[in-house]
């Protein structure tokens, strides 16, 4: 079991890895649309899609891996009404369509939009 860990994704805000490699497969936590210099998140869904799935890449990338390799996402949004905008910018990061389950959920942490989780091989 191998910790992964970047500067180039935002630094956990609690108690967990940024990820771990284990048997060749990639777990990554959940990646809030934190940037890892400002530590600011941009406003808007679309924007803040477009960080999370930077996030979720450099974690990848780090492990050896990336979003060509990721087979299983789970996508959390604040509001259910980003559905469309957040789909718009998720299928130009994983092109290779992973199985996904995408789901609404009450808050997210600093009252932020969006959050992506995923597994990879490497």
């Amino acid at each position: 079991m191998k910790v992964i860990e970047t500067l180039n994704a935002p630094g956990a805000i609690g108690p967990y890895s940024q990820g771990f490699v284990v048997n060749d497969i990639v777990y990554t936590s959940g990646q809030i649309p934190v940037n890892p210099v400002s530590g600011e998140a941009p406003e808007g869904i679309t924007a803040q899609a477009e960080q999370s799935c930077k996030n979720v890449a450099a974690i990848l990338e780090a492990a050896g891996s990336g979003l060509d390799k990721v087979f299983k996402t789970t996508c959390f949004l604040a509001n259910m009404s980003d559905f469309a905008a957040f789909n718009e910018v998720y299928a130009k990061y994983f092109t290779s369509k992973p199985a996904r389950s995408c789901v609404a959920v009450k808050t997210l942490p600093k009252g932020l939009l969006c959050e992506i989780e995923a597994i990879a091989e490497l």
